[in-house]
């Protein structure tokens, strides 16, 4: 029984082989730098990738690339493929693999499609999920470069029609303690929204904003011309690295979580989903809510610097 995690030397990867180590799994950091992998590999070269997955027994993609072919690769050996990305299109192909695979793990999705779930269950209609990042964290390249890839692009909502990334402005409640000033969240597509849509049998929509309202309306703005990107910061402004995730039943229930760090929320889920796996395998592809509940999460010693409240 082996775990590799690809790009375990970034970002999420780095708390990921932190995390799963102290919980006594055995872990192979895999990258293209000699220095920092213990398995070199080359996600584009089909022999590397072959050589780097002899004698795995599941894989998680932290290195932000979204090849297809890896997972396809992965589960013609069986070997579970754990996927951190949020880009719709990415995980949708993800669903039609034909082995084991994990869709949907980390932050958003992930926390906040079992949240989602929460508030469906004590409301049986429509779900708003809304997603704050702090703008002052130290993110990766490929979380930055996710964002920004959004800019322009619409997605098609629940109604059929089609909506613009970052607008349509949202206010949801906030808990006290999660140390964001209240102003609108505006749409972006998150994988999960879709997921949940089909079949949950429901709307479910996802919102985005960051700490910083300046960014927030940056992203806005940007969003109107996409040409500008280049034009945008590597980092966005902003000081603080809280996120804040929630989800909103149509009766007004919230469910929601707060914490520091958006890698370290997005490595103790994908930690948390390792664990489970290697308990009880999976044969073909799987959203987490699908093999994990809220309450999972909730109680489990790895997330205990997560907050939860419901209200």
């Amino acid at each position: 029984m082996a775990v590799l995690v690809l790009g375990g030397y970034g970002t999420v990867g780095t708390h990921l082989v932190r995390l799963l180590r102290a919980e006594g799994i055995p872990v192979q950091v895999a990258g293209r730098d000699p220095a920092r992998a213990e398995r070199v590999v080359d996600i584009g070269d089909s022999a590397s990738v072959d050589a780097a997955l002899t004698g795995i027994t599941l894989v998680v993609n932290c290195v932000g690339a979204e090849d297809i072919r890896l997972a396809r690769s992965c589960a013609e050996r069986g070997i579970t493929f754990v996927d951190i990305s949020a880009t719709s299109d990415y995980v949708r192909s993800l669903e039609d693999i034909d082995g084991p695979a994990v869709l949907g793990v980390g932050l958003a999705p992930g926390l906040t499609t079992l949240l989602a779930v929460d508030a469906f269950e004590h409301h049986r209609g429509p779900v708003d999920i809304m997603i704050g990042l702090g703008s002052g964290e130290a993110h990766g390249p490929a979380a930055t470069a996710w964002t920004y890839r959004l800019l322009g692009q619409r997605f098609p909502d629940a109604d059929g029609t089609r909506i613009r990334n970052f607008t349509g402005r949202q206010r949801f409640p906030l808990p006290e303690d999660a140390g964001y000033r209240p102003f609108p969240a505006v749409r972006a597509d998150f994988a999960d929204q879709h997921r949940l849509t089909r079949e949950l049998g429901v709307p479910v929509r996802t919102y985005l904003r960051l700490d910083s309202r300046l960014a927030t309306l940056g992203l806005a703005a940007l969003t109107w011309a996409p040409a500008l990107q280049s034009l945008a910061p590597a980092h966005m402004p902003g000081s603080s690295d809280r996120w804040v995730a929630v989800a909103r039943s149509a009766d007004g229930y919230t469910t929601s979580a707060i914490g520091r760090g958006q890698s370290s929320a997005t490595a103790v889920v994908a930690a948390i989903t390792v664990r489970t796996l290697l308990r009880t395998p999976i044969t073909a592809p799987t959203w987490i809510h699908q093999l994990l509940a809220l309450d999972s999460i909730r109680h489990d010693p790895l997330a205990a610097d997560i907050r939860f409240s419901r209200s």
